[in-house]
Formats: structure tokens, sequence, C-alpha cells
């Protein structure tokens, strides 16, 4: 008897329902319907919803090229077991702010979950908007989480070097070198911008004190296996309504330094600053704040409480470590803000201004605040300060 052995192929909308009814799922006798949702650059997506009682459940497979570029870009598919294992332990960590992971198949290169579509993205939420009043504080405390109880301090150093090797990413993680910390500061073609912005980004090309501090926060990227990261905790990995948050997407997930995720987070929502005005400006200020302010007060409470190593009891050593954490995330926040304006993957926060001069003046903003907290973070020691440095940027 032969065995057919099972090979990588995408998946169709039709093969995806029968991937359902054979994992059971749903009846067989059910009427689904199945639409291939995926609107990033890596993935396919399908969402498949019982047509009677409305039952609904997502199967997302990794392409083996980026679909941003096309097949001339070719990616592992082995990545969407780094997205399915780190969903694993962060469900484990936070289970109210990750989706439920039902199903993995790694030679298909898809995890079935929890389907989310009674929430929304929360950047398009943002957009349209929407404010999502718990979303920092549940940002707050999913950072402070799994930041802690996947560091040396929680884990010990023997378990958490077996996690590190777990989670080796490197063809993704070459994408966010690139992208994040090197494609912006010369003339790469992977840059994308309007003809408008070449006088501001010419002149950024040609700042080297802004280049040298890029490439000490690149050097800390490359080199510092922290934390478990998301590492690409943008709003458009995040749903949300009013009352619940869950963050999705993990495939860039790895170790790496700790101030990274949470700089993501303070970037993305510095966008809705920029582009907001008067009560709802502040209340994205707020976020911001709020966001730093639980994770600093969760974090320190499960470090008192966990941490396993001696040394690091001391009050001292805490305060060293939450001082970098901060220092770290807001050159990291500073460095999204310029690869999100001027570099090959743009945010809708910007982009979707239809004025052209207040969609440029918006960028240059941008553009202006990234570079402010690249070269000044070690003298940004304290929210106040950083939150200074971002009003005199607008």
């Amino acid at each position: 008897m032969s065995i057919v052995k099972k090979t990588y192929k995408p998946l169709t909308e039709a093969a995806a329902i029968q991937l359902a009814l054979n994992l059971q799922f749903f009846n067989e006798d059910t009427d689904l319907t199945c639409r291939e949702i995926g609107d990033g650059n890596l993935n396919l997506v399908f969402h498949i919803v019982d047509s009677i009682d409305k039952k609904g459940l997502i199967i997302k497979q990794a392409l083996p090229y980026a679909k941003v570029v096309g097949e001339s870009w070719p990616l592992t598919v082995k990545r969407a077991k780094i997205e399915a294992d780190a969903l694993k332990v962060f469900g484990h960590i936070v289970p109210d702010y990750v989706p439920k992971v039902y199903y993995v198949d790694d030679v298909l290169a898809l995890t079935v979950m929890e389907d989310l579509s009674h929430l929304t993205i929360a950047r398009t939420g943002f957009i349209n908007g929407e404010t999502y009043p718990q979303i920092s504080k549940h940002l707050g405390e999913y950072l402070a989480k799994t930041l802690f109880y996947t560091s040396d301090y929680a884990l010990g150093p023997e378990l958490k070097k077996e996690q590190v090797a777990k989670f080796i990413n490197p063809e993704l993680c070459h994408i966010t070198e690139d992208l994040i910390f090197t494609d912006p500061y010369y003339d790469a073609d992977t840059n994308e911008f309007e003809e408008t912005l070449r006088p501001d980004v010419e002149t950024l090309w040609q700042d080297e004190e802004l280049k040298f501090h890029v490439a000490v926060l690149k050097k800390s990227f490359l080199t510092e296996a922290e934390v478990l990261l998301h590492g690409d905790l943008h709003t458009g990995s995040v749903f949300a309504d009013h009352e619940e948050t869950k963050v999705i997407d993990p495939e860039f997930a790895f170790y790496g330094p700790a101030g990274f995720d949470i700089g993501q987070v303070f970037a993305n929502l510095l966008f809705q600053v920029i582009v907001t005005k008067d009560e709802k400006q502040e209340l994205f200020v707020n976020h911001v704040q709020t966001v730093w302010n639980v994770f600093e007060e969760q974090f320190t409470q499960l470090w008192q409480a966990e941490t396993k190593d001696e040394l690091s009891k001391s009050g001292s050593f805490l305060n060293y470590i939450i001082s970098k954490y901060f220092e770290d995330a807001v050159g990291f926040a500073g460095c999204e803000l310029i690869r999100r304006t001027i570099g090959l993957a743009h945010v809708a926060d910007l982009d979707g201004i239809a004025d052209d001069q207040k969609r440029l003046a918006a960028k240059r903003k941008a553009l202006g605040l990234g570079t402010a907290l690249i070269k000044q973070r070690k003298g940004i020691n304290t929210f106040d300060k950083f939150i200074a440095v971002v009003k005199a940027s607008l």
C-alpha cells in the first residue's frame, strides 16, 4: 500500500471549506460560505461562516512569497509555525488578548483559529473615528505580561535559551532589519514617497548623526535576545471594540529587545496624534501614556513577585531595566514613524489623507518626530519629556 505524502499548496476557498469540514468544526450538512480576506503582504486568510448559526472560523495560510512584491520575493512558509507557536505562548500568558488556536498544519503552513470578525482592526477603527477606551490598558497589560513571562527573569536562563532557539526567525527578521533599520536611510529601491517629499527625505539621508543612532538601534535589534517579541505590533495587528482587544499576526515573533514591541505600539498610536486635533489628539496622547503606565506598573509587580534571579531583585536593577526598555522604545518608535512614512509598507493613517497639502504636512511631522525621538532618546528619560518632544513636533 503506497502512502501519499502531503505537500504544500495554496488553499482555494473550496479547499478551505473542505478542511474545516474534515476537522469537524462544522456539521457536514451545514451551509458554509468562505471569503479570502487577507489584505496583508504575506498570507492567505479565509473567513468561513455557517450561514445558519453564523458560527465562524479563520484559516490563515502562509504564502511562499511576499504578496506586496510577488513571487520574485520568496519567503519560507516555516514562518507559519513560528506564528502558531507564538500564539500558543502568548495565549497561555494573556488568553484574553490573543485569538484561540484550534489546529495547526506545518506542511500546509496554516493555522485554524478563532473568528474575530465581531471586532474591527484598530487602525481602521481609529481612522473612522473610534477611540476604543480600553485598548491602551489592554495593550499595556499585554506588553507587561508577555515581555516579563518570556524573559530570563521569569523563565530562568536555561529554559529561556531553549525558547530563543525555538523562535529563530531569520527571514522575517531580515525584512525588519532592511525595511525599518536600513532602507529608509538611503536611496533604496523599496522606498516609496511622494516626489514633493524628496527634499525632506534627502535631508534625512544626509543626516549622519541620525544614521549613527539608527545603527545603534539596529545593533540592539540584531543582538539583544531579551524577550519573545510579537515583532510587528502595529494597530493593524490589533482587533478591538469598546470592551475587547485581541493581538493577531505574530509571524515576525523572535527573541529581541523588549523596547521594540513597546515602541511599535507607541509609534502607531502617535500616527493618530499627528493626524488628529484638539480633544481627540489629547485622547491619543493619553492612550500612549496609559500603555506605558499600565506596562510599568504591572511589569514592576510581576518582577517583584516572580523574578527568579537573586541579584535582579534589587530596586536599582529593576529601575535600570525599565529605564532601558523606555529609552529603547522611544528610539524604536522613531524608526517606525520614519519607515511607515517613506519606506515600503505605509500606514493608512497618513496615506488615507485625501488633501495633498494636509497629507504632506502630516508626513513631514512624522519624519521630524521620528528623527527627534531617535536622536534625543537618551535625554527623553521621563514620559513628560517624551510627550514634550511629541508636541514640539506637531
